[in-house]
């Protein structure tokens, strides 16, 4: 049994679940450089009350147009049986747009490139997710994911790392941490753009670490005869696989994008550059410290039980976020809401593949990235709009009220799967 084990850690630590790790970190060290300082870089071209609004139209479109490409990737994978290509070319189209925000001259042109940006993640996505679970075995999916989900975070905590220290250089200790700034000026705007054009460094690396260290087989499915002139090489998948695709449908619905979070803890507490950018790295070390707790308890205790907890953890968190009073007791919610992405990052990916058969498994992936995409058009959308409408309490609580609808229809709908012991 110990020589299992170990094995079964070579497995999650080696070979292509590590080159994917390799090349998701330096991808994210790149778009965390950008990400999080995006409401602050729109508030340089517009006024504060407008960025809730450009944020929602921004990430709702942007993932929502991604959503048509993961879809079609994830089936084209299929047909050619070959991942790697399409996931390096939706890495090295991520990685060329997305320095370009440095040159951005207004609201419009940041949310253009944005979307380009994320075309490209729907390029990747289904096929990076198809190969990563066929170099694996189904013991260890759960937590060969969340491993994959850590070293992204890693990413994700180091890319503001690097801006903080980039910005401390360019504008100083007085500016970076001043509190009572609303918008940006044409210091921090300057900074920003260097910041965002040096972006490009580990992106590129991202690219070479896929192109030079993944590794695919050839497949050893065979072709069929008809399968050039359809997108399915498999049959239809299982109902029980769209059981779950509609509740996560719903659940999305809620889950609007992470930077209405910190936009708002920016706009309740006046936070300058240097708050903005430790939150988000608190937010991203909590995901980094649930990531492979949460995948071994996905393996161990089953994805159901896992994903369920972890929506439940998501609505005490939006219930909660509008009626906190002080910002430690919004940091404490943001260790808490790690919890959530520890989770069910790697189980929901996880679940697709346990529910799908290998020749169909990059369809899987297209349609599970994809349905989820389309509804985060709505989600963010809505959520801009009631923020601005509504206010943003109020935008909070309806994200948590669809939130325990979904809840409520996951535990109906994948009863029967739970029960045959597919989960």
């Amino acid at each position: 049994m110990k020589r299992a084990g170990k094995g079964q850690w070579r497995d999650i630590l080696g070979g292509n679940v590590l080159a994917f790790g390799l090349v998701s970190f330096c991808n994210d060290l790149s778009s965390e450089m950008i990400y999080p300082l995006l409401p602050i870089f729109f508030s340089g071209f517009m006024p504060s009350a407008m960025v809730a609004v450009y944020i929602g139209l921004m990430e709702g479109i942007s993932e929502s147009t991604a959503s048509l490409l993961k879809l079609y990737s994830g089936r084209l994978s299929d047909r050619l049986r070959r991942r790697k290509p399409l996931a390096l070319a939706g890495y090295a189209v991520s990685n060329i747009i997305r320095p370009l925000t440095a040159l951005a001259g207004a609201g419009w042109q940041v949310a253009a490139l944005r979307l380009g940006d994320r075309i490209g993640k729907g390029i990747r996505t289904a096929p990076r997710d198809a190969l990563l679970s066929e170099s694996i075995t189904a013991e260890i999916r759960g937590r060969a994911f969340s491993f994959h989900r850590l070293m992204d975070h890693g990413g994700a905590v180091g890319g503001p790392l690097l801006a903080a220290v980039f910005l401390y250089l360019m504008l100083g200790r007085t500016l970076l941490w001043q509190q009572g700034i609303t918008q940006a000026g044409p210091r921090e705007m300057y900074a920003l753009r260097w910041l965002f054009a040096l972006a490009a460094l580990p992106g590129l690396t991202a690219t070479i670490f896929l192109w030079r260290l993944v590794k695919e087989k050839v497949s050893s499915i065979p072709a069929s005869p008809t399968s050039a002139s359809r997108f399915t090489t498999s049959g239809p998948l299982p109902p029980r696989f769209f059981l779950f695709l509609l509740a996560a449908a719903v659940f999305t619905l809620g889950n609007s994008s992470d930077l209405f979070i910190i936009f708002y803890a920016q706009t309740k507490f006046v936070l300058g550059l240097g708050w903005v950018i430790s939150l988000w790295i608190l937010l991203h070390i909590a995901k980094i410290i649930c990531s492979m707790p949460g995948g071994w308890l996905a393996d161990r205790l089953g994805r159901r039980a896992a994903i369920v907890g972890g929506w439940f953890v998501y609505l005490i968190v939006y219930t909660a976020i509008p009626i906190t009073t002080h910002l430690k007791t919004l940091c404490g919610l943001l260790l808490l809401y790690g919890l959530y992405y520890g989770l069910t990052e790697g189980a929901e990916r996880a679940l697709v593949a346990d529910f799908t058969p290998p020749q169909g498994r990059g369809r899987a992936y297209g349609w599970y990235h994809g349905v989820v995409g389309f509804a985060t058009l709505p989600a963010s959308l809505l959520f801009g709009v009631f923020w601005a409408r509504l206010g943003a309490r109020n935008a909070f609580f309806i994200g948590a009220a669809l939130a325990a609808s979904a809840l409520c229809l996951l535990l109906v709908t994948l009863r029967n799967a739970c029960s045959q012991g597919d989960i």
